[in-house]
């Protein structure tokens, strides 16, 4: 049976501290928000034109519900070049949203509720939702600060039994931003040949990387076998509210997952689809610009929470966040979370993304070098 507390809990929780620093603002607060793990640029004028184009040639009925070949066919393109493969059209499937993609993807392959699936935590929330919205196996492994927040193939194997039927990775991650180096994707990779079990490669955040190169485990088995790929556009080319995603997968796996959504949603939106065509196809510059200032958000905050009484930052190497201890403080993430958003500071308590998030918060810094400025004076004021 479905728990619906432990997904409100879960799935949830993000979108109420939202609810409560908007609450607070209504009431005439003034708060700085750190919580959301959303782009504050716009989306870049050509997609948009894309999308208007669309429009007015009345590119607005149903499509196939597994994409339009149109976009398709950029897909193959665009992991030919990103990851060094050419997948066959019909291992490609177009989402509603990258989100979507994990419930699709464990709805496909889990079949009955002995089938263990093994994911980070802290990670992100939908994972564990999912799990157990299914009634799976939850085989949730802590990814520990001093292996860098990222995922332990040693740790993989210990949890491993008969019963494993996937593993998710995330790199670069949410919370930590960590980027998995490749000889620990590559023994995953092995680990899951030799045992026989899927990896869920939720790679949303593949162009957003620092120091750290990004790898992809697609390589492997170029999403034959037991690979599945994920990515999407909400991030890199900040279009969060245009819902488009997309997934390689082996093709009897993208056959089952398209009969989902056939059914569930019946296709994703058609003159969306376009503006991802011509988010592939055009110009780049704004994911290298913004990285360029990402990279300054980070530093800064990274720098300035280190100064903060109580807390420890590490630098990450991808994504847009901070996962900082706050063991320090003497508060639980939950105590220090609120104690912080009653101060006008929005951030998120480390447990919303699992258990092992506890000793930590989530500071997103895809907000103004001026914002990040004062925030970090604000809390240093609080605290220091």
């Amino acid at each position: 049976m479905v728990n619906y507390e432990v997904l409100r809990e879960t799935g949830a929780g993000i979108f109420k501290v939202l609810a409560k620093a908007k609450a607070l603002e209504r009431e005439g607060k003034k708060i700085l928000h750190f919580e959301i793990g959303q782009p504050d640029q716009n989306t870049p004028e050509h997609i948009k034109q894309a999308a208007k184009d669309a429009l007015d040639a009345n590119f607005t009925g149903y499509v196939p519900s597994s994409g339009i070949q149109e976009l398709k066919e950029v897909v193959q393109e665009e992991v030919q070049k990103t990851r060094g493969f050419t997948p066959s059209l019909n291992q490609i499937l177009i989402l509603p949203g990258a989100n979507s993609g994990v419930y699709y993807t464990l709805r496909a392959v889990v079949e009955n509720e002995a089938h263990e699936i093994i994911y980070p935590n802290p990670g992100f929330p939908t994972y564990g939702s999912v799990v157990n919205y299914l009634n799976a196996g939850d085989k949730a492994v802590r990814i520990k600060e001093e292996n860098e927040f990222r995922l332990n193939p040693f740790d993989i194997e210990e949890n491993l039994s008969p019963n494993t039927k996937a593993i998710i990775l995330n790199s670069p991650q949410n919370p930590t931003g960590s980027v998995m180096k490749k000889v620990e994707i590559q023994k995953i990779a092995e680990l899951a040949e030799r045992h026989d079990f899927y990896i869920l490669s939720d790679e949303i955040y593949s162009k957003m990387t620092y120091e750290e190169e990004f790898f992809s485990c697609s390589v492997q088995d170029e999403c034959k076998e037991r690979t599945i790929l994920l990515d999407g556009f909400s991030k890199s080319y900040s279009m969060t509210g245009w819902r488009l995603g997309w997934l390689i997968a082996p093709e009897e796996i993208v056959d089952r997952m398209d009969l989902l959504i056939s059914i569930g949603v019946s296709c994703t939106s058609s003159f969306v689809q376009k503006a991802g065509v011509a988010a592939l196809t055009g110009p780049q510059d704004s994911i290298r610009e913004n990285m360029i200032e990402y990279r300054k958000r980070r530093d800064m905050i990274v720098k300035g929470l280190n100064e903060v009484n109580g807390f420890s930052c590490l630098t990450p190497q991808g994504a847009f966040y901070v996962f900082p201890n706050i063991t320090k403080t003497g508060m639980s993430s939950q105590e220090c979370a609120d104690y912080l958003l009653n101060h006008g500071i929005a951030c998120l308590p480390g447990t919303i993304f699992g258990k092992n998030g506890e000793g930590y918060l989530r500071f997103s810094y895809a907000t103004s070098i001026d914002i990040i400025k004062e925030g970090i004076e604000q809390i240093k004021a609080i605290f220091n």
